[in-house]
């Protein structure tokens, strides 16, 4: 029994230990954000602007492909239905 009540304590005290390091730990967390955000480096605009072209580049090139793909797999469907119905 005395050991329930020991364990029931120190759950207890371990609960409002954590509370108590809350503020701590808060600030430690913002002094490790405001370090990593002071690494941070913005891209320049030609950088912006060549990222923008690739992406834009990327998605003209994989439309074509689906559109492609799309075209050639329906031709076949609409084949094989056509020689079925028959």
């Amino acid at each position: 029994m005395a050991k329930t009540v020991a364990v029931a304590e120190q759950q207890t005290n371990t609960g409002m230990q954590q509370l108590k390091a809350l503020p701590e730990r808060t600030s430690s967390f913002l002094r490790d954000v405001r370090s990593e955000m002071r690494k941070v480096a913005a891209p320049s605009r030609e950088e912006v602007q060549s990222t923008t072209t690739v992406v834009i580049a990327t998605v003209f090139i994989f439309a074509a492909y689906f559109w492609l793909v799309d075209n050639v797999i329906g031709r076949g469907v609409e084949y094989v239905l056509r020689v079925s119905a028959k």
